[in-house]
């Protein structure tokens, strides 16, 4: 018997700021880059990646390759996407 598998689209699931906030914390702890990347990708995407992406100065087609598992977003590009999804990167203590 063969299991059937559905896609599963995070963004879909990522309602409000406390999910999304979840969301990326859990990707922040696990420190893999391309894991945070797409992470943020699916933030977008949830938000409205072409509203972002304007609000940010990026154009959207930059943001989905930036964005995407095996993306390398610039630290530029990082905080100009983080600011345009209202929020704030912080650092603490290990």
């Amino acid at each position: 018997m063969a299991l059937e598998t559905l896609p599963w689209d995070p963004a879909e699931h990522l309602t409000t700021a406390e999910d999304v906030r979840e969301y990326l914390e859990a990707a922040f702890e696990d420190g893999d880059p391309a894991l945070i990347a797409a992470t943020l990708g699916d933030v977008a995407r949830a938000r409205g990646m072409t509203e972002i992406a304007r609000e940010a100065g990026i154009s959207r087609e930059a943001m989905y390759k930036a964005f995407r598992p095996e993306g390398n977003p610039t630290l530029d590009t990082l905080a100009r996407v983080v600011k345009a999804l209202g929020l704030k990167l912080t650092v603490r203590a290990a």
